[in-house]
């Protein structure tokens, strides 16, 4: 996106499923992502803003949930959604040590939004998700400020840029340069076409277990690359999953545990110290803040249509990752510390995938 090239772009098709027009999270109608991206020498961090739709969220909630593959993470804002199935604010991506403030700016955003929230009606639940950005990133200096996440959320557009972009800046994905991935799939039911999408925060994995297309890819640039440290996975991994398909929370819960599986097949083993955290979301239906005179009515697919969600959502999941590494730049941060780019390994070593 945004003239990047992506790993379509080398002749590597995943999984079996259409994708959307833009291959991105983007293609479920209403959703936008927003970067900031503070890239400086030590300074290797940022924010990425994803909106789940361009009305009111807080009036007009959407299905929701979330799900810990490995709880080495530390979000804010899923505890609510799990209890009640519902989204209320876009969701913030950062690093570790700057959730707090990414928190205190969606609020203020919200609140500007929503004058009643503390006066008339409750407060807000604000989702935040992170990655540890440490190795490239001065990240005691907290870099991030309010006015970054509120300038992320402002410039949320429907095309971004991909790899060491706005929270993604400074971080690794299997040893090499991560950060920021999207992907789609088009799912075909018989009442109607539908899109998953992903976006993923990747900042995971030890170089020689990237996979690519079932291929030892990381073995063979590890074998390249004696020289490159390759340090116990202690990564994490932050998906975030987009979709018009009409679906229960429970439902929305089933789907995206299946994240796991393209994770899974690019290399990931889900280490003890890794974060890999999913939040999903479905736009199929707005759940008003207000309580209406009536019942609600939330259509659902039938159970017998969830395979297709499973395989989609795995596809995406993986090209998401995919894209992330190599579309991510070479990258000099903190005290020296260097992370090279998969695509230029790609040509450094005439590597084909």
């Amino acid at each position: 996106m945004n003239d990047q090239k992506r790993i379509r772009d080398y002749n590597l098709k995943v999984g079996q499923l259409q994708t959307g027009s833009l291959n991105s999270i983007t293609d479920v109608e209403g959703v936008t992502v927003g970067h900031v991206t503070l890239s400086n020498k030590g300074m290797q961090t940022g924010v990425t803003a994803i909106i789940p739709h361009q009305g009111n969220l807080f009036k007009e909630k959407l299905i929701a949930s979330s799900h810990v593959i490995n709880g080495f993470g530390k979000t804010m804002g899923t505890i609510q959604m799990e209890e009640l199935g519902t989204i209320e604010t876009p969701i913030v991506l950062t690093n570790t040590l700057n959730i707090g403030t990414a928190a205190l700016a969606l609020t203020e955003y919200m609140m500007a939004q929503n004058p009643e929230i503390g006066r008339t009606t409750g407060t807000i639940n604000p989702v935040i998700g992170e990655c540890n950005d440490m190795y490239l990133n001065d990240i005691r200096a907290q870099f991030v400020e309010k006015h970054h996440v509120l300038e992320a959320l402002d410039s949320a557009a429907s095309k971004f840029e991909e790899g060491a972009a706005g929270a993604g800046a400074g971080m690794l994905c299997y040893s090499l340069k991560g950060g920021i991935g999207t992907s789609s799939r088009k799912i075909e039911l018989d009442h109607g076409t539908y899109t998953i999408g992903i976006l993923v925060l990747a900042n995971f994995g030890m170089l020689s277990d990237l996979t690519i297309n079932g291929r030892a890819v990381g073995v063979e640039l590890r074998e390249a690359l004696l020289r490159i440290p390759e340090e116990k996975d202690k990564g994490s991994v932050m998906v975030i999953v987009a979709t018009d398909l009409p679906v229960s929370e429970r439902q929305l819960n089933r789907i995206i545990k299946r994240t796991v599986t393209g994770l899974a097949r690019t290399g990931s083993t889900i280490s003890n110290g890794s974060g890999d955290i999913v939040i999903g979301f479905s736009t199929a239906t707005k759940i008003p803040h207000e309580k209406p005179n009536h019942c609600l009515s939330i259509p659902t697919i039938h159970e017998e249509d969830i395979d297709l969600p499973f395989r989609a959502v795995g596809e995406a999941t993986e090209e998401a990752v995919l894209n992330a590494l190599v579309t991510a730049r070479h990258t000099v941060g903190r005290d020296g510390n260097m992370r090279p780019a998969l695509s230029d390994l790609l040509v450094k070593h005439d590597t084909q995938l």
